[in-house]
């Protein structure tokens, strides 16, 4: 058949086949299938083309570069992603600072010119006993490492273990004393090295989705810390510790060291340094000859530029007049290339109990203070200081990128007047004791007991045998660790000092006299790295009365990490000292919201203070130079709510029991040297 046309003659041939057609579908049910299945198939595979050519790329994803930061040691230069790459960093550590305070510290040292914060990692507050781990509030370090990589700054990490830092055994949970042995911290020691590895099996699982070369902001991370001027010096611990540090960080961000370069200028790295890792140094702001202070290969960089020093109970303050000294420096590093980060920034305070201690080699024994302000650029409160803006403007002057977006000036300060303490509760009553106390034959140290911090008080009866002594007669108490106040029958009759431990004290004993207690402070394990580490506290050798060894022994201890249990107790007219004194108080109506301020404890002696339940530090104006204790103003509950002071005092109060609440810190008193 050739062509139909519908007209009148086709027409019924037409209909006939297409009724053909269907008869034969009828009868073969699956070609109908078939042919809808093709259909669908036809349809699907025309949509795919012409999707295809509309969005011909939409479902191309391009290949990410990848991110790195190295050091290219022959051009002396870091490279980011292969271009080069000099970080300006400052010293930030977020335990030193409230946790709500961190993003505008940040702010600030980012608005100054910064494009990096450095700071330690404290294996004490992530770890406070063996296996007990702590990452919440002022330990959430996730938290702080994204609030940096938000601002769109890098990070410079110093992961320890040890860490120095003026804090408590250097950052050391104190327990290690107990389960690494004598003289094996810091070395190769396999019982040292397997707490370590444990550590690290659970810190670096949180830091490494933050290294560069995973996406985050990490650009380097420190190997040990300053093992230049440890009493160890183990090449092989720190050739295990670099391997450790590799197994996680890979190629990732750059590992380094640093070492001071005040200790040895001819060769200052040469025990902190290990082989494949690169080495920086620390510099005070007055050093002298900073060139010969770099190594030969690669780029010039410090670790810690220091904006002043530590403060010390009972030593006279630094001097603050050395902007001009550290300007005139930097701006001498920064002609040469360095990469440089600034330490303090931002110095904060050392809360609670987590202060160090040192000793040097002009001899006595000095406990570090509570403030850290450290003549860093952002003060202890956080406000801009003179150095901030000259830095700024060095750093504009230098192309780094300041900004104006966040203008930093003082932030007000709450002047809340004078509050009258009222006696609480003496610390010999069976009430304070919130932890049963232990009995010996012969004293036993903090450690021994389980104890980290804050006092143990020693007690044993006298016996007739022992009071029969020609009086006056000496008492000889060999290791003290770290402060002693001796009571006989709960008077107070001597105070004895580390720095004069051993030294005979004379006592008038009699028939009555029943009971003798030692109250033992620990003011900070030392951090020192010419002498072995391991600073126990407490007394843990016999006591001598006469040619009477003492004891048994029944020890309290008072660690103080809470401070609930007061709400039970009311005041009274008067307390024996040792004793906790209180206050309640409310803030000025007038005031939406608390602000920042300042205890003044002028007039009492020496003692712990505690603003709503929170340990703000030791106080000890009658030594100096720190008088003022620093209150953020989110440890104060706002009107009408009712807020609340204690202190522990140990040694004496004014006559009136009046503190105050002030707008200004005073951390330049008078010094005595009566400790």
């Amino acid at each position: 058949m050739d062509l139909l046309f519908q007209n009148n003659e086709t027409q019924p041939l037409i209909i006939k086949q297409k009724q053909n057609w269907k008869q034969k579908l009828l009868n073969r049910p699956y070609i109908a299938i078939l042919f809808g299945l093709l259909l669908l198939v036809f349809i699907f595979l025309l949509y795919i083309l012409i999707r295809n050519e509309i969005q011909p790329e939409s479902k191309q994803i391009p290949k990410t570069a990848e991110r790195t930061f190295i050091v290219d040691y022959e051009r002396k230069e870091f490279l980011k992603d292969g271009q080069v790459f000099r970080y300006l960093s400052g010293s930030l550590h977020y335990f030193r600072v409230p946790k709500l305070y961190w993003k505008d510290r940040i702010q600030k040292m980012k608005a100054a010119g910064l494009n990096a914060i450095s700071t330690y990692v404290e294996w004490s507050l992530h770890e406070p006993y063996p296996g007990v781990y702590n990452f919440e509030g002022i330990a959430d370090l996730e938290y702080f490492l994204k609030l940096v990589q938000d601002e769109g700054m890098y990070l410079l990490l110093r992961t320890g273990p040890f860490i120095s830092a003026e804090r408590d055994f250097g950052g050391f949970p104190f327990w290690l004393i107990n389960v690494v042995p004598q003289n094996c911290l810091r070395t190769n020691d396999p019982s040292y090295k397997h707490y370590i590895a444990k550590w690290f099996d659970v810190l670096m699982p949180k830091i490494v989705p933050f290294l560069y070369g995973n996406g985050g902001n990490i650009i380097m991370v420190q190997v040990e810390n300053e093992y230049r001027v440890s009493y160890a010096c183990d090449h092989q611990y720190m050739i295990w510790l670099r391997d450790l540090y590799q197994s996680y960080i890979k190629s990732k961000a750059v590992l380094y060291t640093t070492d001071s370069c005040e200790v040895d200028t001819t060769n200052p790295l040469s025990c902190g340094s290990v082989a494949d890792i690169f080495a920086t140094v620390d510099l005070h702001g007055w050093t002298k000859n900073i060139s010969q202070c770099f190594q030969q290969q690669g780029p010039p960089a410090v670790t810690e530029y220091h904006t002043g020093l530590p403060g010390h109970w009972g030593e006279p303050p630094q001097s603050n007049n050395i902007s001009h000294i550290f300007i005139k420096n930097m701006k001498y590093m920064l002609a040469l290339n360095a990469s440089v980060n600034i330490y303090m920034f931002h110095g904060g305070t050392n809360f609670g109990f987590t202060t160090g201690s040192y000793t040097y080699k002009k001899g006595g024994f000095y406990p570090v203070e509570t403030s850290y302000d450290f003549n860093a650029p952002l003060n202890e409160s956080g406000d801009p200081t003179e150095l901030y803006f000259e830095i700024k403007k060095l750093l504009k002057e230098t192309n780094f990128v300041v900004s104006n977006d966040i203008s930093p000036i003082p932030a007000s300060k709450g002047d809340y007047g004078t509050l009258t303490m009222q006696p609480l509760v003496s610390l010999f009553e069976k009430v304070t004791q919130r932890i049963k106390p232990i009995e010996s034959d012969v004293p036993l140290g903090f450690e021994t007991m389980g104890i980290n911090s804050g006092f143990v008080m020693y007690e044993t009866i006298l016996t007739n045998d022992q009071k029969e002594v020609t009086t006056p007669v000496n008492l000889t108490i060999s290791t003290i660790r770290d402060r002693a106040t001796v009571f006989l029958d709960q008077v107070i009759v001597s105070i004895i000092s580390r720095n004069y431990e051993n030294i005979p004290v004379s006592l008038n004993i009699n028939s009555k006299v029943q009971k003798l207690s030692i109250l033992i402070e620990n003011q900070g394990r030392l951090i020192n790295y010419r002498n072995s580490l391991g600073d126990k506290k407490g007394i843990f050798e016999p006591v001598k009365l006469g040619n009477h060894v003492l004891g048994p022994w029944k020890m309290i201890a008072y660690p103080l990490n809470e401070t609930s249990w007061f709400s039970t107790i009311e005041p009274r007219k008067s307390v024996v000292l040792p004793a906790f004194y209180k206050t309640t108080f409310t803030l000025p109506e007038n005031f939406t919201k608390p602000l920042d301020t300042f205890l003044d404890p002028t007039g009492w002696k020496k003692g712990v203070a505690f603003v709503n339940g929170m340990n703000i530090g030791r106080y000890w104006p009658s030594v100096g130079p720190q008088i003022t204790l620093y209150i953020p103003a989110l440890f104060l509950i706002p009107y009408p709510g009712l807020n609340n002071i204690i202190m522990l005092e140990l040694e004496g109060v004014p006559e009136n029991l009046s503190i105050s609440l002030v707008d200004k810190a005073n951390l330049n008193g008078t010094v005595h040297k009566e400790f």
